[in-house]
C-alpha cells in the first residue's frame, strides 16, 4: 500500500514547541555555565598568580608552595580549657605567631609587630586578625597578658606543640616562634616571613595578596 509522501513529510517533521524548548534549556545553561565563570575568574586568577606563577621575585616573604592546609583534626583550646573548632579559624587571612605562655622580651617584640602590621593595612586591615597559638600549658606572664590587652584583641589559643610543628614549618635551623606565618581566608598557610622581619617588607606582601583577592574577600569573619 502506498503511503501519502505529504503525510510522511508532515509526521517525520519534529515538533516546533520542543525545539524551541530544547533550544530555551540549552540556552540558560550556557548563560549560568558564564555566570559561574565570571563569578570564579578573580578567584582561579590570584590564586594562578600566587600558586603557580609563584612571583618570587617580587615577595619579601617566603610563599609556601604548595601551600599547607589547616589540619581539620588540629587540637585547640582557649585559654579557659574549652575546645575550639579548627574550622572556625576559616573566613579571614590569619598573622600567626606560635610562642610560649612565659613571653620573653622577642615574643612581646613579634607581638607588637603583628599588631603594627594589621594597623599599617588601613582600610584592609578588617580583613585581617590577629593569632597567637600557644604550644604548652604554661600560664600567661603579667606582660603577655599586658601586650594581649593593647589594640584590637587577638585570639589566643593552644595547641599541642607537635601537631604545630606537623603544620607549621621554620626555616633551616630556625624554629617556629621565629617567624610570622600566613594563612589565607581558606585555612592554607601560604606565606612565612623572614627572621626579624622588616614590617613594611611584609607590610608588601600583605597587600598584592589581598588585592588579588579583593574580589572575594571581605571584611568581617
Amino acid at each position: 500500500m502506498d503511503r501519502d509522501p505529504v503525510a510522511m513529510t508532515v509526521h517525520g517533521m519534529p515538533d516546533l514547541q520542543e525545539v524551541a524548548m530544547q533550544q530555551r534549556t540549552r540556552g540558560g545553561r550556557v548563560r549560568m555555565m558564564l555566570v559561574i565563570a565570571a563569578c570564579a575568574a578573580p578567584v582561579l586568577a590570584s590564586y594562578f598568580t600566587f600558586y603557580v606563577i609563584q612571583p618570587r621575585g617580587q615577595a619579601y616573604g617566603e610563599l609556601i608552595t604548595p601551600t599547607v592546609d589547616l589540619p581539620p583534626n588540629l587540637t585547640l583550646h582557649d585559654l579557659a580549657g574549652k575546645p575550639v573548632a579548627s574550622e572556625s579559624l576559616k573566613g579571614q587571612w590569619l598573622l600567626t605567631l606560635v610562642q610560649a605562655g612565659d613571653c620573653d622580651a622577642e615574643c612581646e617584640r613579634q607581638l607588637f609587630m603583628q599588631r603594627q602590621l594589621r594597623e599599617m593595612l588601613g582600610k584592609e586591615r578588617d580583613k585581617v586578625d590577629k593569632l597567637l597559638l600557644l604550644a604548652d600549658d604554661a600560664a600567661l606572664t603579667p606582660a603577655l597578658q599586658q601586650a594581649l590587652a593593647q589594640g584590637v584583641p587577638v585570639t589566643v589559643l593552644r595547641a599541642p606543640r607537635a601537631e604545630l610543628e606537623a603544620w607549621l614549618k621554620p626555616a633551616a635551623g630556625m624554629a617556629l616562634r621565629d617567624h610570622l606565618f600566613v594563612i589565607d581566608p581558606m585555612g592554607r598557610w601560604m606565606l612565612r616571613s623572614p627572621v626579624t622581619p622588616d614590617p613594611s617588607r611584609v607590610k608588601s606582601d600583605l597587600n598584592r595578596l589581598l588585592k588579588a583577592n579583593s574580589s572575594w574577600d571581605k571584611a568581617g569573619r
